[in-house]
């Protein structure tokens, strides 16, 4: 049994700059994994646009963060990925005792089709999609993985065809919240944050804040450090968190 079950002293987030610069571990959470969002976004995200009991989805939940923050606040889950490893690392994350009747359910799902909910049943949608190809998720075909797309117009068409599922299963005046980076293609700024972002004002959302996100501590960034002084151009240190809502 984990003894602390809940960050110390930790505080609603009030702006739109978020700066974590040390990831907290509570209940199971830990950054063993690349990619994982941290449970300090999670928690401020669930706080804020949900309530106790609520039905949240995470059609994306890669590693656990979502699973654990909406156990520990009495948020029941729908949480899918197309990947049955996630799923069962997942699983193994939410073995922890707290006092909670939370309903976490896992299921292996595509994010770009979520049939088996039915129209506007969802109080809360929140996830941390893949980069394009950023980081490679799998070594599944394109259909199948978001994260083998390197195109990023392709890309931004399949999130596309994700948001507007978003749109059927999620309630109207409720919230739609996705954490989102940038990147660099042939030298040039890519943004693709913005991008997805058009998407989702396409399938009909509304965009209620956009949130800058300081990143910490990236294994692979500051590898470029020397590169970027020399090719005269700037590292991406910066994701974008976009609330979007249903009218």
């Amino acid at each position: 049994m984990t003894k602390i079950l809940h960050p110390k002293d930790f505080e609603l987030e009030t702006s739109t700059v978020r700066s974590f610069s040390r990831r907290w571990k509570w209940a199971t959470h830990n950054s063993k994994y690349r990619w994982n969002w941290s449970p300090e976004v999670v928690r401020n995200l669930i706080l804020r646009y949900s309530e106790e009991w609520d039905l949240l989805l995470d059609p994306m939940i890669w590693w656990w963060t979502t699973a654990i923050e909406a156990k520990l606040l009495n948020r029941n889950l729908i949480a899918c990925d197309i990947n049955p490893n996630a799923l069962e690392i997942t699983k193994k994350a939410l073995d922890f005792e707290c006092k909670t009747n939370a309903k976490i359910e896992l299921k292996l799902n595509d994010t770009r089709s979520l049939k088996f909910l039915e129209n506007e049943s969802i109080d809360f949608i929140l996830t941390h999609p893949p980069y394009s190809d950023i980081i490679k998720y799998s070594e599944w075909k394109i259909e199948k993985d978001l994260s083998n797309i390197r195109d990023i117009d392709k890309f931004c068409d399949e999130m596309e065809i994700a948001a507007k599922e978003y749109f059927r299963v999620l309630k109207p005046w409720k919230f739609c919240a996705i954490l989102m980076g940038d990147t660099r293609r042939n030298k040039l700024y890519q943004p693709m944050a913005f991008k997805v972002m058009d998407r989702f004002l396409k399938a009909w959302f509304q965009l209620k804040e956009n949130i800058i996100k300081v990143q910490h501590n990236c294994k692979a960034t500051w590898f470029w450090v020397k590169k970027s002084q020399e090719a005269n151009f700037l590292l991406i240190m910066h994701e974008h968190l976009f609330v979007f809502q249903k009218l």
